[in-house]
């Protein structure tokens, strides 16, 4: 503890040098901030529009349908610790040559540090971001650049006691995610965060505050990120906590260039329940049409299209129809392979339907869909892409989204 108060002073009486020494000088220097975190916006440039004429709607309107890279840029403990390969071009190809055009790409930080005391992140991993950013936008494919659960930092710390702290932090990374990330045109966006838990009106205070630092960092920097479109998320990235608590958006001094973003796996007994809970048991089979006449207490009892219908046409009622795109950051349901004969050839069809019946009502109410895709191809797996060799494991999944889009 004395060791770090002493630490902080030296670093105080630095900072307050550097600008005293300089600001006389230099008028043009961006002083550095006395805080937990030093300011990585230390080159800002001129705002540059080129490349970035399109607005958020103009730009929502550009993007068909989107493909996540899963449990890999975020994955805790490296790239390659949760089972999958390092993505690689031909991978990135392969999803372009089978009808998504827009990528996003769940990424951690926290854990990519050169220096936790300073928050400062590894050159390194921001080249490797900016590596991979660079195969989808060669291919002429839309991108979304996240801070994703990365630890927990801030999704599960999303209150008043933690809001200075988290701020610093956010400011700090998108201070440098933003500079890092300059130089690429409108098919390049940020995303805020990814599953913000927040229940109540108090905590989404807190959450918009996080999103401003976003904001305000990204724009300071300057280039295309003035004008740059960016992604806040609704609380839990739950639609009906978001209609319900999201009633205001942080601000930004460029007009038309924010886009809210909400996730889907609903109902979860369905989408992702792996065993059966006291509050609920496994859905095997959703949709009419597609429910089994022998194994009826696998059929779903709630969540089916009437309310998908009612769930999206929320957010178009309070985002998409006021201007303001909606991304369907992700979305799925898991194949349960352990069915055999008839009851599997159902689940598989009600699952090719489930995923052609959300893309299609994403689309009707103008929102962006993004499936989730964590490069399992085993049971209980998202998986339609083999990465060992880039060729598609999951055609029927595939095939029920594209007829989704007609």
């Amino acid at each position: 503890m004395v060791k770090s108060c002493f630490l902080s002073v030296f670093l105080c009486f630095s900072f307050l040098s550097i600008w005293a020494c300089s600001s006389d000088t230099q008028e043009e220097k961006v002083p550095i901030e006395i805080g937990l975190y030093p300011s990585y916006n230390t080159n800002p440039i001129a705002a540059d529009a080129s490349g970035m004429g399109s607005s958020a709607v103009q730009l929502a309107a550009k993007i068909k349908l989107g493909w996540n890279i899963g449990n890999t840029l975020e994955a805790t403990g490296g790239e390659t610790a949760w089972g999958n390969p390092k993505v690689t071009k031909a991978l990135i190809d392969a999803v372009k040559a089978n009808g998504f055009n827009a990528i996003r790409i769940p990424c951690s930080w926290n854990q990519n540090l050169e220096n936790a005391a300073t928050a400062k992140i590894k050159t390194d991993w921001l080249n490797r971001v900016k590596e991979v950013i660079q195969y989808c936008v060669d291919n002429d494919m839309y991108v979304l650049v996240n801070i994703h659960w990365d630890g927990g930092w801030l999704e599960n710390n999303i209150t008043e006691a933690k809001k200075e702290e988290n701020n610093a932090k956010q400011k700090a990374f998108w201070e440098q995610i933003a500079t890092h990330l300059r130089g690429f045109d409108e098919h390049l966006l940020f995303a805020s965060a990814n599953e913000p838990a927040v229940e109540d009106a108090a905590q989404m205070a807190v959450l918009n505050s996080y999103h401003q630092t976003f904001i305000d960092a990204v724009r300071s920097t300057g280039g295309k990120n003035a004008y740059r479109t960016l992604v806040v998320q609704g609380p839990t990235t739950d639609i009906e906590k978001t209609n319900k608590l999201m009633t205001t958006l942080p601000t930004d001094k460029v007009a038309s260039r924010m886009m809210v973003e909400v996730h889907y796996y609903s109902p979860w007994n369905f989408g992702g329940l792996t065993k059966d809970e006291t509050w609920g048991k496994m859905f095997y089979y959703w949709g009419a049409g597609f429910h089994s006449t022998t194994d009826t207490d696998r059929n779903a009892t709630w969540g089916e299209e009437a309310d998908l219908e009612k769930n999206f046409k929320l957010m178009k009622t309070q985002f998409v129809d006021k201007g303001i795109p909606v991304l369907l950051g992700e979305f799925g349901a898991i194949r349960r392979t352990t069915l055999t004969g008839d009851a599997l050839t159902l689940h598989l069809n009600s699952r090719a339907y489930y995923l052609k019946t959300v893309v299609k009502t994403a689309k009707a109410n103008g929102l962006l869909p993004f499936y989730w895709d964590e490069g399992s191809i085993g049971n209980n797996g998202f998986g339609i892409f083999n990465r060992a060799d880039n060729t598609v494991f999951d055609t029927k999944a595939l095939a029920a989204l594209k007829e989704g889009l007609l």
